[in-house]
């Protein structure tokens, strides 16, 4: 097959002027010598296409392959992870990983968590926090204006109900409702007052532009979990724990834990109950959102040792030693060739007739 390949590349955005944090989730140039390297291996045509205006610019041309293997990230929006699929469905272009849809919703944490929870999954509680009124609302409880509102359009007891167990429930993390690779997060994502709380949301609305995400600090083990194929098909391959060195930033896999994971922080495989209970829940919601094709779904422990949904990446890195993703398949025996392999069989399963 001829397969094209969309991605963003770091040194792009870093020459365009955008800071090593606004570029973080952006790919580095071996990723995708990588995975053009393994197609390559399998015995596919590659074709390396870029970004979402290269791409648009590539389809006006007439260009058009039998797959595209999409990683683009995209740059503005809550759609930016959409981009690349819709232009591709525009097209009838079949493209590995998730949909528009999921890919839009899966970056919203908090419209994720509300679909999550929807499903009868186990969540931590939160609140979405985007202005000045809505901290109000988390910091003063259910005794606010907002949820005086909220009680006269019907939703009084669950608007209230979820703003007290906020307001009450210190110590809270905050962290941005809508970016990846802990982008947002630091130690002061973890706060234990009504001014911390003020301090760390108005931090991501200033640096970040975007509403934050308050929820309930969960003190115990994080877990990440690995999944290939979509729908009946989706299999759990493993659960990685993350354990913090030293070293390491405390309570969370911030943007610096991740961008320096070789010095900061341990990867263990673990096989116990909790890890087959992480894989339930995970395989749960994977195929509850509609992923497909691979990814990856982090839980954590609360301090009454229950598993909650943190978030799913339906889009996850694929750097062979640098991503949670390919080091889980690497320590299970997995090699990185047979992981894209997967990938690509999972897409191919859905693919309609040629045209």
């Amino acid at each position: 097959m001829r397969i094209g390949l969309t991605y963003d590349l770091r040194r792009d955005y870093l020459a365009e002027g955008y800071s090593e944090e606004e570029s973080a989730e952006f790919d580095r140039p071996d990723t995708i010598d990588a995975i053009e390297g393994a197609l390559r291996e399998l015995g596919h045509e590659t074709d390396r296409i870029g970004h979402a205006r290269a791409l648009v610019a590539r389809l006006a041309r007439g260009d058009r392959w039998d797959l595209v293997f999409n990683i683009a990230e995209g740059l503005r929006g809550f759609g930016r992870e959409a981009q690349v699929p819709a232009l591709l469905d525009v097209y009838g272009i079949p493209y590995t990983f998730s949909d528009p849809l999921v890919l839009a919703l899966a970056l919203h944490k908090g419209m994720t968590n509300r679909v999550v929870r929807d499903l009868g999954l186990p969540v931590a509680d939160f609140a979405v926090v985007a202005d000045e009124a809505d901290l109000a609302a988390v910091t003063e409880g259910p005794h606010t204006e907002a949820t005086e509102n909220a009680e006269k359009s019907g939703f009084g007891s669950e608007v209230g109900n979820r703003q007290s167990a906020i307001g009450n429930g210190f110590p809270l993390f905050v962290k941005p409702v809508a970016e990846g690779t802990g982008k947002g997060i630091t130690n002061a994502s973890k706060v234990s007052t009504p001014q911390e709380l003020a301090a760390a949301c108005r931090a991501i609305w200033q640096r970040l532009h975007q509403p934050a995400l308050v929820e309930t600090y969960l003190p115990g083990r994080e877990l990440t979990v690995g999944i290939v194929g979509t729908g009946r098909d989706a299999e759990a391959i493993g659960a990685l724990e993350i354990v913090l060195l030293d070293k390491a930033e405390a309570h969370a896999y911030s943007y610096q834990n991740k961008e320096y994971c070789e010095e900061l922080v341990k990867y263990v495989l673990v096989e116990d109950t909790l890890a087959a209970e992480a894989q339930d829940l995970a395989l749960a919601a994977w195929r509850g959102l509609g992923c497909r094709d691979g990814g990856r779904v982090d839980v954590r422990a609360g301090a009454d040792g229950r598993l909650r949904f943190m978030e799913v990446n339906p889009l996850a890195g694929l750097h062979p030693q640098h991503s949670d993703l390919p080091i889980l398949c690497t320590l299970r025996g997995i090699p990185y060739v047979q992981l894209i392999e997967r990938i690509v069989e999972s897409t191919l399963k859905r693919r309609g007739p040629a045209r």
